[in-house]
């Protein structure tokens, strides 16, 4: 798929540059634009010296002269302090800005965000990604956005540079709504195939047939072919974080909740997260869940 690119050189200032944040701002400097990068972490910033980045002292720094603002950030709280709160974007950039906002939050937080900024007329997108690092780096992200027609047709060059499926879904917050439905089905996907591995297993199955087995059927699936390797090998290491998985989870939960609508496989997968936290696994990979069946099936 193509999409637009810039046909000018856009000053970008990315705020969070993370596990995710990183790759996405080297695939925006390849993509010819000009990124100034800010984060509080300092292992993040040094990362960045590394490749070469330009990097702000501090948030003003950062949005000076900048044509495009994008956060990548963990959590609602976080996403309104930099562009709401004191000594953010809101008394920062000038009228007529953008923001792209590719964090993973709730989709109410960013309506009301993004009804603070249009008081300055600065446009807003909600735009969280799918992925993982693994599209991040090769810049394959899918992206969910949100927000008017005529704000995503500007964000959509500067998306195209991360992502190759990125999609209009609706006003404000429903990129979010898409994102909760991602990870919804990411978190019993996961589900799904540690507890048939687990079934097989306890039978005496041989766990590596059993996966190629089920990828060429209709069982097949995005998580065996990409976490399978992983759970069969008990590697836990993380791409995406079970603390991040849960976070993701609890705010499908209180939309859910919101509208009064019982999903009970989000449940199921949200107490088996919680079960694999308790027992120190938060800053694992979300393909841990493995762990939680050795614990429920007596298996190691």
């Amino acid at each position: 798929m193509t999409h637009p690119t810039p046909t000018a050189p856009l000053r970008i200032a990315f705020v969070g540059a993370g596990i995710m944040g990183r790759p996405m701002i080297a695939n925006l400097r390849k993509a010819g634009l000009d990124v100034i990068a800010y984060d509080l972490s300092p292992a993040a910033i040094a990362r960045l010296r590394e490749d070469g980045v330009d990097i702000a002292p501090d948030l003003k720094s950062a949005m000076a002269g900048a044509d495009v603002l994008i956060t990548m950030l963990p959590d609602t709280p976080h996403v309104q302090d930099v562009l709401l709160g004191e000594g953010g974007a809101f008394g920062l950039l000038p009228a007529g800005s953008i923001v792209i906002d590719m964090s993973t939050i709730s989709a109410s937080g960013i309506q009301a965000i993004g009804a603070g900024l249009a008081t300055r007329d600065i446009a807003l997108i909600d735009a969280p990604v799918s992925g993982g690092v693994k599209g991040a780096i090769g810049g394959t992200l899918s992206i969910m956005c949100g927000g008017s027609a005529e704000a995503f047709a500007r964000a959509e060059p500067v998306l195209g540079a991360m992502g190759t499926t990125i999609t209009h879904a609706g006003a404000l917050g429903m990129g979010q709504v898409f994102k909760m439905c991602n990870q919804l089905m990411v978190g019993v996907h996961i589900q799904a195939m540690c507890e048939a591995f687990a079934l097989c297993r306890a039978q005496g199955g041989d766990l590596e047939l059993l996966r190629d087995t089920l990828m060429g059927g209709a069982a097949g699936s995005w998580m065996l072919e990409n976490l399978g390797p992983q759970v069969l090998a008990r590697d836990d290491s993380a791409g995406f974080r079970i603390d991040l998985q849960l976070k993701d989870l609890r705010l499908a939960g209180e939309a859910a909740f919101e509208k009064g609508l019982p999903l009970p496989g989000l449940s199921m997968a949200t107490a088996l997260y919680l079960e694999a936290r308790a027992h120190g696994e938060g800053s694992n990979g979300n393909q841990a869940m493995f762990r939680t069946y050795d614990r429920l099936t007596n298996q190691a």
